[in-house]
């Protein structure tokens, strides 16, 4: 088995893409050096170096974004934590951005288990099934973690890119991100092959629940209180 990702797929991707949508490449084979260019197109050579060298049955997993307790990337959490300390949220915009996520307990569980299949195959880890937003998940927080009088003001894209605002500084933000479209990857094959992902308020609330127990400092270049406050008060401004 060889775990890969979503991002070893060429752009753009329609929503609700199979498996068999084609791949990125890379522009020189020679090179090694992981970047955000050349992230996918090596996952994508991997693939092939995996499938040569296992030979047949070879199962390949493509996952998205792998969330849940433990997370030291911290990219979900980092909307958990901020919708459970409640008030107003800065949502970055657009609200209809695809997401989707796996809970790594679940894609742990699952792939163990594909391992027993006598044939191999090709698979995204991915849940929900598309069509699911930004609004959405951070609705589900929302409802699962979110103290009385919280709200979420969406703040237009724009906006908060001419200020500098990255997807490192909002994880999960995908505005800019020229992978957005493959937020939205078909799970049927998944699913009929035994992947259940839990209700992803559990994964809320249990991701929560740990990074309660074991805090973790938040990554460089995150999104501060004092920045929040004084990019909502000027989005109220404009």
């Amino acid at each position: 088995m060889y775990i890969s990702s979503v991002s070893a797929y060429a752009v753009p991707a329609g929503p609700g893409f199979g498996e068999d949508s084609p791949l990125q490449e890379l522009d020189d084979p020679a090179v090694e050096e992981v970047t955000d260019e050349t992230y996918g197109p090596l996952k994508a050579a991997c693939e092939r170096v995996a499938a040569q060298r296992f030979g047949a049955p070879t199962l390949i997993v493509r996952p998205t974004y792998v969330v849940g307790p433990h997370d030291h990337l911290s990219r979900f959490t980092f909307w958990v934590e901020r919708v459970a300390r409640g008030g107003e949220i800065l949502a970055p915009g657009p609200r209809d951005a695809a997401i989707q996520v796996i809970d790594a307990r679940d894609m742990a569980d699952w792939t163990i288990r594909l391992l027993g299949r006598p044939t191999g195959g090709v698979f995204h880890a991915v849940s929900p099934a598309p069509p699911f937003s930004f609004a959405d998940l951070l609705e589900a927080m929302l409802a699962e973690v979110g103290p009385p009088g919280t709200t979420l003001t969406w703040v237009d894209p724009d906006f908060l890119g001419e200020r500098g605002f990255t997807g490192e500084s909002l994880p999960l933000w995908s505005a800019f991100n020229a992978e957005k479209d493959l937020n939205a990857a078909d799970p049927a094959a998944a699913f009929a092959a035994g992947l259940a992902p839990r209700p992803l308020r559990q994964t809320v609330r249990e991701t929560y629940e740990d990074a309660l127990l074991h805090p973790l400092p938040p990554p460089a270049g995150r999104l501060t209180a004092e920045q929040e406050s004084r990019t909502l008060a000027e989005w109220h401004q404009r």
